[in-house]
Order: structure tokens, then C-alpha cells, then sequence
């Protein structure tokens, strides 16, 4: 069992890059599979502000990109490599993602 929920937004042209960097880092991981993801293709929006240094868009204003909604499971010994590896990999220079702890309900 898997201790927690990896949720990050990925651009359409990273999303191999992405998967590839965080499954080496231990994500993915579910009894004799590994590689084990889920991804919906959707629409992503930001407004980079004075500061940024966005990798897609222009200061002010309000950029929509093709991104992966991808989900895939990481135990606790591997998160923090995990999350590392996913800001390394990640082309934007803040990405969009969440850590949901899991509950084991069997038994």
C-alpha cells in the first residue's frame, strides 16, 4: 500500500520527461507494478506577474496550455526524492501539484 497521492499539472510537451524522472525517483509503485500512473489531457491558466520568469507566456498576461492532470501513488520513504525529481524535471518554474496522504481502508 502506497502511503500517499502524487496530483501534478504537466504541460502536454513534458509529460514523458515528467513521468520518466518521478517513476525513477520511486513513484508509481503498487505491489509487482511499477510505472503505474493515470492522466486526463485538460486546460491549465495562469497570469505570470512582475517577478516571474514564465517558461510559457508573456508578464500580464493570461496564458491557457494543454496540460496533463497526472496521478500516480508514492510511498513515504520515497516522497521527498519524489518531489525532487519533479521540480527538477518540471519546465515551469512554479509547479502545480499536490500530496494527498492515503488512508488503508482493507483488513
Amino acid at each position: 500500500m502506497s502511503d500517499y497521492k502524487l496530483v501534478v499539472f504537466v504541460p502536454k510537451e513534458a509529460i514523458e520527461a515528467v513521468k520518466q524522472a518521478i517513476f525513477s525517483a520511486g513513484a508509481g509503485r503498487l505491489g509487482h507494478y511499477d510505472a503505474c500512473s493515470w492522466q486526463v489531457l485538460g486546460e491549465g491558466q495562469f497570469r505570470p506577474l512582475a517577478g516571474s520568469q514564465p517558461f510559457i507566456g508573456e508578464l500580464d498576461a493570461v496564458e491557457r496550455v494543454a496540460e496533463y492532470r497526472l496521478e500516480t501513488l508514492v510511498a513515504k520513504q520515497d516522497l521527498h526524492g519524489v518531489l525532487a525529481a519533479l521540480k527538477q524535471a518540471h519546465p515551469y518554474e512554479e509547479p502545480a501539484f499536490e500530496v494527498v496522504q492515503l488512508v488503508n481502508l482493507s483488513n
